[in-house]
């Protein structure tokens, strides 16, 4: 199915798009940034689906959607609003995903639209597991860095978005730490916790802590909480 993009955020759709590229039925043939780009494109490539920002310098998502002659591309918004939900369902929208996406729920929207239109599913393409000499690109507003994944030491949720620590830096990404987890090899990172994930090279000392639990203390003066049944998990990971 032919997808076309609509966020006047760059970073918004390339984070888009990387999520879409676990899905080969779906093919990206267009982007645009605003209502007038987004018509021109609508016309040029008549795409089958649309994932539609809500809030767009100009004519807002929702306007642009009200606007369109029938029939119309299937929609998908994706947002960080939640308070359009109700008027985006009663403007037939297909779903409503908030910023930034859940490749879970990416998944279901796609399913819910497969069905619809009775097409099977292409099987996803996996994304591969980054290895620790890998280097990946991490930016926060106008700073970026490209950075060694052995370098990360600890990620931390902050609700829909993940701190990332290493070096002296800290930034936050667009990014849950569910989705991280998933390109995050297993051998080097071990998931602490429901909000903290600790790269097991950064280890400097463990002592025993309440309830059966372990403290786990990061080079760098970190220290990091793991649960009863996370330490009996780590404790069978790291022996012999």
């Amino acid at each position: 199915m032919k997808a076309l993009l609509i966020d006047d955020e760059r970073l918004a759709r390339n984070e888009l798009r990387r999520l879409l590229a676990a899905f080969p039925d779906v093919e990206i043939v267009g982007e645009a940034a605003n209502g007038k780009q987004a018509r021109e494109q609508l016309t040029a490539l008549s795409p089958d689906l649309i994932f539609l920002d809500v809030q767009m310098p100009g004519e807002t998502g929702m306007e642009l959607l009200e606007s369109l002659e029938p029939p119309a591309p299937e929609v998908i918004f994706t947002t960080a609003y939640d308070e359009f939900a109700v008027k985006a369902f009663e403007l037939n929208a297909l779903d409503y995903l908030l910023k930034p996406v859940d490749p879970a729920r990416l998944a279901a929207a796609l399913e819910k639209l497969r069905a619809k239109l009775g097409t099977p599913a292409a099987p996803a393409a996996p994304q591969a597991k980054l290895a620790a000499e890998d280097k990946v690109f991490v930016r926060e507003g106008d700073r970026c860095w490209f950075v060694e994944v052995r370098s990360i030491r600890l990620l931390e949720s902050e609700g829909n978005y993940t701190r990332v620590h290493f070096d002296a830096a800290q930034p936050q990404l667009f990014r849950s730490l569910n989705a991280m987890e998933e390109r995050l090899d297993p051998k080097y990172f071990f998931r602490a916790n429901r909000r903290q994930i600790i790269n097991l090279a950064w280890i400097d000392k463990i002592e025993p802590w309440f309830s059966g639990g372990l403290l786990v203390h990061l080079k760098g003066a970190a220290k990091v909480e793991l649960s009863r049944r996370q330490a009996q998990e780590f404790r069978e990971k790291m022996s012999l």
